[in-house]
């Protein structure tokens, strides 16, 4: 366990009040929690946990199950006004058998001659300083949720089976050996039935995880028989790490032998929980709340795997973006499938400055249904970002800035006073930005040339433009490209008014811009990005443009 200690909270009593009938999901949670335990010692702490399955490669799913709980965790803390006790275990099944070798590693027969061993055995095939691939997956999430600063404990499945902390569940799981099977055979197919034991036992010759029937389960002396590997049969005690239990018995395990409070899982676990329930209920313990979340999904629509790759990890989303971006992702909406790939982050990114820059000003009941809350922990920092992260990548798109100092001469210009020292934040989302163009905007852009009616609108917006102050604001600049696309029927919108009581101006109009001035599909507020990019600089793109130069 790595010591770290909670952030602090503000008490207010108009905060409290807000948290006992405000809707943010997280304080609906808390909320039940706190009628869970009313009748309990107060001192016993609230035990938070989250489960973790090392056979790949975090991702970012993983991550999401600590953010959404850490959240829970302080709308409970600010619901109790922090005076009953609690805790967050993030749980690791490293002693769970590697049944298939993940698709992302080095060396895919490196790891041939270790399937299903425990994965705290299994050689890293990283050749990092960590001696099991389990080691090496649980060191690379504990890094990720150190980065974000989560106040959490680290369990291993393999140390508590093995130092014993278990064997008093486990003992309990041979005495109610029948009861459990009672509950699991009938979820299983008939072939399944007949193999089937909730204990899974290492053999003592290959170290292989077995799953094979039990012979004898002797409750007096707490040990089972089984035919090991060389056909002879094998009487092991449960205890001291010789045994394992089956996934499902597992779960209920853990919960009853640790007392969980709370445990969110994803969806693909929902018709598994009344079974968890009803097996920790017979080892003697209460079933943890819980909080059941939609799947994330790559960009082709399919679930995310660890041991496929697919999907985003953690570095990679913090490669282009800011940790509070990600955050705020996790978040939204946690009961609704979302898909969890490139093309999420920069909406992501604008969105959370977006909220954070509004906190202070908020009434409490707004602060704690602000993302921004939850997101900080009820301690959200001050935000200033004059240039949202659309706008960026836009700037680099029409510069081809390959660096920092190219984006920041636009930047001050259009922002006297704002520099790299005076908005380190902003400085970052430059970084992140060029990084994110290079590796997804450009490889997509696709210019075109214009057409003849394409051809008078832009020869007619340079002339709009030309006429302008150098030093003319967004707003000038948007109405004078309303006023070029009103005169020209294709880009008419009949469906709107315009303020002298004439058609509208369609959307088509600013996609023409974006694909003949970008290459792209899409793009931030027009005459935004031509005060931060420069008039002059729009009108030179604008001839490239007239000039096919763009295409070529």
């Amino acid at each position: 366990m790595t010591d770290r200690s909670l952030p602090s909270l503000d008490f207010s009593a108009d905060l409290i009040e807000a948290a006992q009938t405000t809707k943010a999901w997280p304080f609906e949670e808390a909320r039940k929690l706190v009628k869970r335990i009313e009748k309990r010692d107060p001192a016993q702490p609230v035990l938070f946990e989250t489960g973790y399955g090392p056979s790949g490669l975090p991702h970012i799913g993983t991550f999401g199950e600590v953010a959404r709980t850490t959240m829970v965790r302080t709308a409970f803390r600010l619901l109790t006004e922090d005076k009953i006790p609690t805790r967050l275990l993030c749980f690791s099944d490293d002693m769970d058998g590697m049944r298939k070798i993940p698709d992302n590693v080095p060396d895919k027969s490196f790891l041939e001659p270790h399937l299903h061993k425990p994965l705290s055995v299994v050689p890293n095939p990283f050749g990092s300083e960590y001696k099991s691939f389990g080691d090496h997956n649980n060191a690379i999430l504990c890094r990720f949720l150190d980065t974000f600063g989560f106040d959490y404990e680290f369990a291993s499945s393999t140390e508590y089976y093995k130092s014993g902390k278990l064997d008093a569940i486990l003992l309990k799981a041979v005495e109610k050996y029948q009861a459990i099977m009672d509950v699991m055979l009938p979820t299983l197919g008939e072939e399944r039935q007949a193999t089937y034991s909730p204990f899974l036992p290492i053999s003592p010759t290959s170290g292989r995880v077995l799953y094979v029937p039990m012979k004898d389960v002797n409750a007096k002396d707490g040990t089972i028989t089984f035919e090991g590997e060389d056909g002879t049969d094998i009487t092991m005690p449960v205890t001291g790490g010789n045994v394992k239990l089956q996934w499902k018995p597992d779960f209920s395990a853990r919960w009853a032998a640790l007392d969980v409070d709370f445990e969110m899982f994803g969806k693909d676990h929902m018709t598994n929980a009344p079974i968890y329930d009803k097996i920790c209920k017979i080892l003697g313990g209460k079933a943890p709340d819980h909080f059941v979340y939609e799947l994330f999904l790559a960009d082709d629509g399919s679930k995310i795997s660890k041991s496929k790759g697919n999907g985003l990890t953690i570095d990679e989303w913090l490669t282009y973006a800011a940790p509070e971006s990600l955050s705020l992702y996790m978040f939204q909406k946690p009961k609704s499938a979302k898909k969890l790939h490139f093309d999420v982050i920069p909406k992501a990114v604008d969105e959370y400055y977006t909220f954070a820059s509004k906190f202070a000003d908020m009434a409490p009941d707004q602060k704690l249904t602000n993302p921004a809350w939850h997101i900080h922990s009820g301690n959200v920092p001050a935000i200033d970002m004059p240039v949202p992260f659309a706008m960026l990548l836009n700037l680099v798109s029409a510069s081809n800035a390959e660096n920092k100092d190219v984006l920041w001469a636009f930047i001050t210009r259009y922002a006297p006073g704002v520099t790299a020292q005076t908005h380190p934040q902003l400085d970052g989302l430059v970084g992140y930005a060029i990084r994110y163009f290079d590796d997804f905007v450009k490889p997509a852009k696709s210019f075109r040339a214009p057409d003849d009616v394409e051809r008078t609108a832009l020869e007619t917006l340079d002339a709009s433009l030309a006429a302008l102050p150098a030093d003319a604001d967004g707003a000038t600049i948007q109405d004078a490209a309303l006023d070029v696309a009103r005169a020209i029927e294709r880009y008419q919108d009949l469906k709107k008014k315009s303020p002298d009581g004439g058609p509208g101006v369609s959307v088509v109009w600013f996609q023409a811009l974006y694909q003949l001035l970008l290459g792209q599909e899409r793009g931030p507020r027009f005459g935004s990005f031509v005060a931060l990019y420069g008039i002059t600089e729009t009108r030179a793109l604008i001839a490239k443009a007239l000039r096919e130069d763009l295409v070529v």
